[in-house]
């Protein structure tokens, strides 16, 4: 298998086509990461996901970071669930009714009131009402977790990785670089990402996808553990699981919420920083500069949260990762015979990868 693309899509098609007995060549442009795949909270997010297809997607890729976590303990894989937490009664009254709606089971979720939260989670001691808890939903060290399978990967027998190579051109079965070698196998995985030009530009130009930027910063370290993962009410307008959860009776989101479709996600890194954002934006030509109005809307709502101050931020930054128009849960095509293209997970490529490079084998095999 030849795979191009060093993100965490690339990335796991490596690492699932290596444990299957594959010879891998692993191309990537950059001399490292700097991509979506380390510009993400590290999510494992099964909470958020439709029920039917894309929980169960979620749910399989749950289960494979898990195993992966259990295999390669440096992803620093941690099933340490999330809370959503609500500040007014209409918050509350879908966070009531995600937990007894028919999926609830399936996501983790329960109903906690204000006590319940701070006993879950202790370093929430802002002003609150209840919140949503969903214990399957776990996270990653998104700066640890590419580096951490290749170095597993590099144990297999047959696995190369290639890192400043670009590749130009596409063949039957086989893929030109600019060096001029020419890599050739059974299969290609084209997973370049949010590049949607490139070698596999002219076939993704006409598929139905778009790219979104956002913006996050992280902290120094918060100086005591968060238990879980955290998410304001804002979140139940972004995410498909909570669509027949009684969304019309919230209210309008802050203007600068509204604005860049905002949302708060927390989460707690190794070292003790904090990873927050995050901001949507579709329009492009995108902007090079960040916005610090939105980080201050962040800052703020952590904050309320927390019932503390945020530790100093050690930075900010902007990502682009691209999706589909289309309903479709990721973009997967025939780009020519033996070269496949594998993209456009939206914001569910770190959370999904394991059960996306899952699926690719189980066509794969179907095919044989």
């Amino acid at each position: 298998m030849i795979v191009v693309g060093g993100g965490v899509l690339g990335t796991m098609h490596a690492y699932e086509a290596c444990r299957r007995g594959y010879e891998v060549v692993h191309l990537e442009r950059e001399a490292g990461p700097r991509g979506a795949s380390v510009r993400n909270f590290g999510l494992v997010w099964v909470s958020g996901r439709a029920e039917g297809a894309e929980l169960a997607l979620a749910l399989r890729a749950r289960r494979r970071w898990a195993e992966i976590g259990a295999e390669v303990p440096e992803v620093g894989f941690r099933p340490r669930g999330s809370i959503t937490v609500v500040r007014d009664e209409a918050e509350v009254a879908v966070a009531r009714a995600a937990a007894a709606g028919p999926h609830a089971a399936a996501h983790g979720f329960a109903y906690l009131d204000a006590d319940e939260v701070r006993k879950a989670n202790p370093a929430l001691r802002g002003e609150f009402l209840g919140g949503l808890l969903s214990i399957e939903d776990g996270s990653v060290e998104p700066g640890q977790v590419l580096g951490a399978l290749r170095e597993r990967m590099a144990a297999y027998p047959g696995y190369t990785y290639l890192p400043g190579r670009q590749a130009v051109e596409v063949e039957d079965h086989a893929v030109l670089d600019h060096t001029g070698a020419r890599h050739r196998g059974d299969v290609v995985v084209l997973a370049t990402g949010a590049a949607l030009t490139g070698v596999a530009g002219a076939h993704l130009s006409a598929a139905p996808i778009r790219r979104c930027r956002l913006q996050m910063m992280q902290t120094e370290p918060l100086g005591e553990d968060l238990l879980t993962s955290v998410a304001d009410g804002d979140s139940f307008r972004y995410y498909p699981a909570y669509r027949d959860a009684g969304l019309e009776g919230l209210g309008p989101q802050a203007p600068i919420a509204a604005e860049h479709r905002m949302q708060l996600l927390m989460v707690q890194r190794a070292d003790g920083g904090l990873t927050i954002g995050d901001t949507h934006a579709y329009d492009e030509p995108f902007d090079f500069a960040v916005e610090e109005a939105p980080y201050t809307h962040l800052r703020e709502v952590a904050e309320a949260l927390l019932g503390r101050p945020l530790p100093p931020v050690r930075r900010r930054w902007a990502g682009v990762y691209s999706e589909t128009t289309d309903g479709a849960l990721y973009h997967r095509s025939t780009v020519r015979p033996g070269v496949i293209a594998v993209t456009a997970p939206g914001g569910r490529g770190m959370t999904c990868s394991p059960a996306i490079a899952a699926e690719t084998f189980d066509d794969l095999d179907g095919a044989a």
